[in-house]
């Protein structure tokens, strides 16, 4: 597999146009946690392996304001994806109408990357991840197809001036959606399958002082259809608005980084208890060290809570049986990453989790069998070239 997905033809590069560039990742990382499962038995024997991607990324100018770019990833992250079964990240066609010294506009067909935070649209390569794991409470894991990318077309303008470069964009499409999803927001896996409807999202984004302040407002608004397999909970529609706040600021030596989220999330038409209408809460301030050249150092807290209005989920345990702290977590991190080689990354990273509010709903692991208190150490391998 991981041959058929880096081979390169090199008995054709002769025919290849002089803009023809390949790159691409590999990263495999061990995941032990003393309670609870994350990417797959975490919590056994020596912990999980189920946490690989794979990627392979070309692209080309057929003509000078032209882009066609694209990337093959195989992911595997406990249940979620399987590495003999690679899937089309992203894949555009990339159009500038307009450059100049001041000015870009273009508009890009196919499937794009989300403009969701600051992270999300180069999330899957671990080099330009501040950690092995972006914060779970802005760029979950559990629903992260819906929030990587979209089918159908992206416009952006970017200005720059002096000192600064402020940039927007917009898309509209059909976001992707896969079992996993359905298991968290319904929170059982098994029920039946959501699809995309036309969905939009934006950003606007100020850098000052060539990145050494960045500023950006998303707002996005995702539907979809969920198709149920039995009378409960039966079919109906989901709907989610979020908007998010960023903030970074960049030295030489250390990087400062804040996000806050508010979240609405909303489905009717299904059977109760399954129909809500929630607001819910995220943000995480970050800090970040380069302690050398090779050697960097990262701290962050990091809060998510599912419902503003029953933040520590005491009126939910009480309607449902089920755990309080599964509707909210909160993350003390710390982790170090070090660059062996300019293409090879060893990373670590170490959590301390009050709650179970972004763990992946699986088959066998209810809530009720999670506790509220857990530690994680991940460690994690990654070539790029």
């Amino acid at each position: 597999m991981v041959g058929l997905l880096f081979q390169v033809p090199v008995s054709r590069a002769a025919s290849l146009p002089d803009t023809f560039q390949v790159h691409g990742f590999m990263s495999q990382a061990l995941i032990v946690t003393d309670h609870n499962d994350f990417f797959g038995p975490s919590s056994e024997g020596g912990g999980s392996w189920e946490y690989t991607e794979l990627g392979l990324n070309a692209s080309f100018r057929p003509l000078s304001n032209v882009l066609v770019a694209g990337q093959l990833l195989a992911r595997q992250a406990g249940d979620d994806g399987e590495l003999n079964d690679p899937e089309l990240d992203y894949g555009v066609v990339d159009y500038q109408f307009l450059t100049d010294n001041e000015n870009t506009m273009g508009v890009q067909f196919g499937r794009f990357k989300n403009p969701f935070g600051l992270y999300n649209q180069a999330r899957d390569v671990a080099i330009t991840r501040p950690g092995i794991l972006l914060p779970q409470s802005i760029y979950f894991d559990r629903t992260r197809k819906p929030a990587l990318s979209s089918d159908g077309v992206m416009g952006y303008a970017e200005r720059r001036m002096d000192n600064s470069v402020v940039r927007f964009q917009v898309g509209v499409g059909k976001p992707r959606f896969d079992s996993q999803v359905a298991g968290s927001l319904l929170g059982s896996d098994g029920l039946g399958d959501f699809s995309g409807e036309n969905s939009y999202i934006g950003q606007l984004k100020y850098e000052y002082g060539g990145g050494a302040v960045v500023l950006a407002l998303t707002n996005a608004r995702v539907t979809a259809e969920f198709d149920s397999t039995d009378e409960a909970p039966g079919n109906g529609d989901f709907f989610f608005e979020p908007w998010i706040f960023s903030f970074q600021y960049n030295q030489e030596k250390w990087s400062f980084t804040a996000e806050y989220a508010l979240r609405n999330l909303k489905t009717e038409g299904f059977t109760n208890p399954y129909n809500y209408d929630v607001t819910g809460e995220s943000w995480y301030v970050q800090y970040s060290r380069r302690l050398s050249t090779t050697w960097d150092w990262i701290v962050r807290y990091d809060s998510y809570v599912v419902d503003r209005g029953d933040r520590r989920g005491e009126n939910f345990a009480e309607q449902t049986n089920r755990p309080a702290f599964s509707r909210y977590a909160k993350d003390w991190t710390t982790g170090f990453q070090w660059q062996v080689y300019p293409r090879f990354l060893l990373s670590s990273e170490l959590h301390h989790v009050e709650g179970t509010g972004w763990l992946p709903v699986t088959s066998g692991r209810a809530s009720e069998n999670q506790d509220k208190y857990w530690d994680m150490l991940l460690f994690q391998a990654s070539y790029f070239f």
